[in-house]
């Protein structure tokens, strides 16, 4: 069972003992067995340990920071007083997860409501897509690794800093991405995503979003671009890859919005591409 945390750690230390908390929780609770409840599609899934890691991280940061507000992707809600928002995905990649693959991961980010967004709640969240986060963290249990960073936050791995990503083009590196099936036979998806997919080395697609990005940040992967992502399955890898040096985007092309993340020359063409998806208005 997960300890309660000490509210006294920084957001940095809190971050971490957090998400391997979490991660520990869920892993256990697999090896017990689980059952899969469908939510959009037969990939997109939630099980009680996605639940109940969400439920221990939230009632941990209404004891450890009750001011902050906090948006969690099972549903977890808190409306804070401090304009800031911890944003929670207690298990990214549920299907490889539910499939007893190592790829997946709990994840966080904390994010400062710009002046510019309106209300004080969590309800209205659209800004957060556009939002420079604070801080981003990552942990994949079974490979016992925990990414940070943020804003004054250098990017590490397990404490050890990454290096800084290289700024190649798209042509010189992998892609990391993810395409529902059910998409590539929607024109305004298939498009856009053909016209990225085409500039790459190679393509890799693993199924969980935050591991992904985790890896841009860590250089393993070199790029990453996929089409409508909710703020937990973007604000903590976006935050990591800026702490490693690299850049982000997000790109509206025939009304969805594309996340783009890697070295900043590869974001540009990526993006390029995108755009060049675009149906005749």
């Amino acid at each position: 069972m997960a300890n309660d945390l000490d509210p006294s750690l920084s957001d940095n230390e809190l971050a971490a003992a957090l998400l391997r908390q979490a991660g520990t929780l869920a892993l256990e609770m697999r090896a017990h067995g689980l059952t899969g409840e469908r939510k959009t599609s037969i990939s997109d899934v939630v099980t009680a340990a996605d639940k109940a890691a969400e439920a221990w991280l939230l009632g941990q940061l209404r004891r450890c920071r009750p001011e902050d507000g906090i948006l969690g992707e099972e549903g977890a809600s808190h409306h804070g007083s401090s304009g800031r928002v911890w944003v929670l995905d207690p298990v990214d990649g549920t299907y490889n997860f539910l499939s007893g693959s190592s790829y997946w991961c709990s994840a966080l980010a904390l994010v400062a409501r710009p002046a510019s967004a309106p209300g004080a709640g969590t309800d209205d969240d659209a800004w957060l897509a556009d939002a420079e986060p604070l801080l981003g963290a990552v942990y994949q249990p079974q490979e016992d690794s925990l990414w940070l960073g943020g804003i004054g936050v250098p990017a590490t791995r397990n404490g050890v800093p990454l290096p800084a990503i290289d700024d190649n083009p798209a042509a010189q590196i992998s892609a990391g991405t993810y395409i529902h099936p059910g998409w590539l036979s929607e024109p305004r998806a298939a498009g856009p995503w053909t016209a990225a997919a085409l500039l790459p080395a190679t393509l890799r697609m693993f199924g969980s979003g935050s591991c992904d990005l985790a890896r841009v940040a860590q250089g393993q992967l070199g790029c990453w671009f996929q089409h409508s992502c909710p703020p937990w399955d973007w604000q903590p890898g976006k935050a990591l890859v800026h702490a490693a040096g690299g850049d982000t985007a997000v790109v509206r092309v025939n009304g969805l919005d594309w996340c783009v993340a890697g070295p900043p020359t590869a974001v540009r063409e990526v993006s390029a591409a995108l755009r060049s998806g675009a149906l005749p208005a």
